[in-house]
């Protein structure tokens, strides 16, 4: 909890940021592998006449490289949900930007918890017919904690307001 600005307390400020499995050592071991593979079937294909195959399994190497790197951009992407007592506020941001993608009112403001076969699956805020989900990056058991935490800094923010 951050204390607060003009208008109160900050009851939330969550950063949700998504998992990638795949640390920059890992990656760097995976593209060895992949590259040695390629240039062992590189040199096989060469002996048997096929020259061309080399230039191909580079750029298989080439994908591999900016898919990771595309993966690893999205990551730096996080969502941010801010809770006062005034309002609630969703942005996404990176290092470089910053889009609010959701305000509204704290008072009048609902958590919408999507469940099926038991597990939740989804999570939105909702105000006068317009929804919004958040915390997609997490899973559905962080969700869930994340649900009753969210319930609970609005709770806790509509007190404030009397």
């Amino acid at each position: 909890m951050v204390a607060a600005q003009m208008m109160g307390l900050t009851y939330m400020d969550a950063v949700i940021t998504p998992h990638r499995s795949l640390s920059e050592r890992g990656f760097i071991i995976l593209i060895a592998i992949v590259t040695l593979a390629n240039c062992i079937s590189a040199a096989v294909f060469v002996h048997m006449g096929a020259v061309f195959v080399p230039f191909f399994l580079g750029i298989d190497v080439m994908a591999v490289i900016v898919a990771f790197t595309a993966s690893y951009r999205a990551a730096r992407r996080v969502e941010r949900v801010q809770v006062t007592a005034r309002e609630i506020v969703v942005t996404h941001e990176t290092p470089h930007w910053r889009k609010i993608v959701w305000e509204s009112p704290t008072a009048f403001t609902r958590v919408s918890v999507e469940e099926e076969d038991g597990r939740n699956v989804g999570l939105r805020l909702a105000l006068s017919g317009k929804q919004v989900p958040v915390a997609q990056a997490l899973s559905p058991r962080e969700r869930a904690q994340f649900a009753l935490a969210l319930r609970q800094a609005i709770s806790e923010a509509r007190l404030e307001r009397g």
